[in-house]
């Protein structure tokens, strides 16, 4: 694709990012066969095609509507369209570009500015979002269909796994060797909505002799006030958790396991994302290197699980893999190669390589498309007739489970059990 753009954003780190990215354009429309939004409205410009264009034509110094904001709005940003495009468009990466030009263009209605800073400040700040949610909890029951939705019920904790034995025959004499120890990230909402996912994984890294650590200065992420737009706001969450990890790399920590998968797909950007600050780039990028999914990890030990597994119970499951494990992190076929190890069969659905609709917040900002996009997607994993559903991605577990009455959890959760009894 030809590019001449503006003088705006002309040789700037955002418009050499994009340019470069429009070039690789090809324009042959492969992507709009797997973009949920095209497939649910039919619409050119509501498929990845039609927003280069409109990207493009913005980036040339064409007129920036109100309509433009809202088909960049209504991309679930799922990245379907990454995995099928034959050139390597980086799509992901332009409509954020595309995203931060029309924001400082368009004036939003003033509903929609109270809704988007309500969400960028409260679901980030766990001291706020975690009594909010404890009390969402408490009175669940009483709450209208919509909002009780987002409120999962309230879990029984498991318990935290103690420090992982020394090895047989240590002593003073004979030091043990040293323990391995990986970070987990907590992440933002996950402890307050779901917190067992967390104890899960650090239950059954336990089993596996390594030491959970969780450093209690790290917070969000980043993705959420990222795909929101604040974008300043967004990269200093970034830096902060930049901070609070380093000392642990320079400890020498193993990795930074994420079961959070959209979390895992923003921390893996850190390197890129802070590309261009010199205080922080080297170390972002380390971190980014350190990072691995919860999958990646557990994937190098399916023997030694499969013979820890006490239970058999569950013998089927649907699983249905969020769009930031298979098309942000490009991790496919490891989460059923691991649970089939434990004699589990893994059924997908139709249309499992499509988004759910949870999308961050998406289901709250796009309520519409989020719950038919949602209705499609537990249809199509309840006619597998699972004992359960599983997913990796918290607001996937969430957002699915308020459609069925099937039981839906993180398969890490799944793994513990088969451990743990």
């Amino acid at each position: 694709m030809q590019t001449q753009l503006a003088d705006f954003i002309r040789n700037t780190a955002d418009g050499e990012e994009a340019d470069a990215i429009l070039r690789k354009c090809v324009h042959c429309g492969f992507c709009t066969a797997t973009c949920p939004t095209y497939q649910l409205l039919g619409d050119e410009l509501d498929g990845p095609r039609g927003r280069i264009y409109l990207i493009k034509q913005m980036l040339e110094g064409g007129a920036v509507t109100r309509s433009t904001q809202l088909h960049l709005d209504r991309c679930l940003t799922c990245r379907s369209c990454e995995t099928t495009c034959p050139s390597g468009v980086q799509y992901g990466r332009l409509v954020e570009i595309g995203r931060q030009q029309v924001e400082q263009t368009v004036p939003r209605p003033l509903r929609q500015q109270l809704l988007r800073r309500v969400l960028a400040s409260v679901l980030p700040n766990g001291t706020v979002f975690a009594p909010a949610m404890r009390l969402g909890q408490l009175v669940r029951p009483f709450l209208p269909r919509r909002l009780r939705d987002k409120i999962p019920a309230r879990q029984r904790l498991l318990e935290w796994p103690t420090k992982p034995a020394p090895a047989e025959g240590a002593s003073e004499a004979n030091p043990p060797a040293a323990a391995r120890r990986m970070l987990l990230l907590a992440g933002c909402v996950q402890p307050a909505m779901l917190p067992n996912i967390n104890i899960a994984t650090a239950r059954v890294l336990h089993a596996l002799g390594i030491e959970t650590l969780i450093e209690p200065e790290a917070g969000c992420c980043g993705a959420i006030r990222l795909h929101l737009g604040y974008r300043d706001e967004a990269l200093d969450d970034i830096r902060r958790n930049v901070d609070a990890w380093w000392p642990h790399v320079e400890a020498g920590i193993e990795a930074i396991v994420i079961n959070a998968s959209g979390c895992g797909a923003t921390v893996k950007e850190y390197g890129h994302l802070l590309r261009n600050d010199p205080a922080y780039a080297e170390k972002a990028q380390r971190i980014t290197d350190l990072s691995r999914d919860i999958a990646e990890v557990l994937g190098g030990f399916e023997a030694e699980l499969a013979g820890l597994a006490r239970r058999r119970g569950v013998h089927t499951v649907a699983y249905h893999p969020p769009c930031t494990l298979q098309h942000g992190q490009q991790i496919r076929g490891v989460v059923e190669h691991l649970l089939a190890s434990f004699g589990i069969e893994v059924r997908l659905p139709a249309d499992s390589h499509l988004c759910c609709g949870s999308a961050g917040t998406y289901s709250v900002t796009q309520p519409s498309m989020s719950y038919t996009l949602r209705d499609r997607k537990v249809r199509n994993l309840e006619v597998l007739e699972p004992q359960m559903i599983v997913s990796a991605n918290v607001g996937c577990i969430a957002h699915l489970q308020s459609g069925t009455s099937m039981p839906v959890a993180h398969w890490v959760e799944l793994v513990e059990h088969l451990i743990y009894g």
